[in-house]
């Protein structure tokens, strides 16, 4: 695939065929990603190929009480689980456990589960000491991810990257004997989609890069070439 084209058109999947992935197909998936850019070439991750099914099932239950916390607070108009204004909010009723999600609903059958974590300790924190969350030590261990999910795009698979895992890492940590001073950063599911998109819709370049300074003007759609 050319690697514009699959920058362009690689969307979440999370509606999979039967078919099944084989374990030589994720390991070249793997041997892919493996080249993804970290801070220091230090390279954090893990990796966890989870295909117990009492354990997936163990996992979805557990981030089935995330998934209908998200629901509920979307219903509000807000964005779930932020951490600008996290003023207290009151929920739209939800039945726990009761939202559907066809990735839990089904994760047994789901043909490819991975867990990923990061090694904290080998994470350069830029922003560690800020008066805010951190985010920079993301750099280190998504490009890793997303790389998982473009290798699997190149082979005529699949994926998404979620993050539901994380919030309930004491206990889904546990399940997966997550190690100390690592963090789970993603959980990837992949498979061959019901349904391939091609046609992604995302904001034009103008609404999102500006010259300079964040307050600064809108970079142009036809840049000045020309300019010293």
């Amino acid at each position: 695939m050319d690697l514009r084209d699959g920058i362009r058109t690689t969307g979440a999947v999370r509606g999979f065929t039967e078919q099944t992935v084989d374990d030589s197909t994720l390991y070249e998936i793997l041997d892919d990603a493996r080249f993804a850019p970290s801070g220091g070439n230090r390279q954090p991750w893990r990796v966890a190929v989870v295909q117990d099914l009492t354990l997936r099932r163990n996992l979805a239950d557990a981030m089935q009480t995330v998934w209908d916390e998200y629901v509920a607070v979307s219903q509000t108009g807000r964005t779930p689980f932020t951490v600008v204004d996290a003023a207290p909010y009151e929920l739209v009723s939800v039945k726990p456990g009761n939202v559907p999600n066809d990735l839990l609903d089904k994760i047994e059958s789901v043909p490819v589960v991975l867990a990923i974590s990061a090694n904290l300790g080998s994470i350069a924190m830029m922003d560690k000491d800020l008066a805010r969350p951190t985010i920079t030590g993301g750099a280190s261990i998504y490009p890793f991810c997303w790389s998982i999910i473009l290798a699997a795009r190149s082979r005529g698979l699949g994926g998404v990257i979620t993050t539901f895992a994380s919030r309930v890492e004491p206990i889904t940590g546990d399940l997966l004997g997550l190690a100390k001073n690592d963090a789970l950063a993603a959980t990837i599911f992949l498979g061959h989609p019901i349904k391939q998109l091609s046609k992604l819709k995302r904001s034009a370049v103008e609404t999102f890069t500006t010259l300079n300074r964040f307050d600064g003007p809108s970079f142009p759609s036809e840049p000045n070439n020309d300019r010293p």
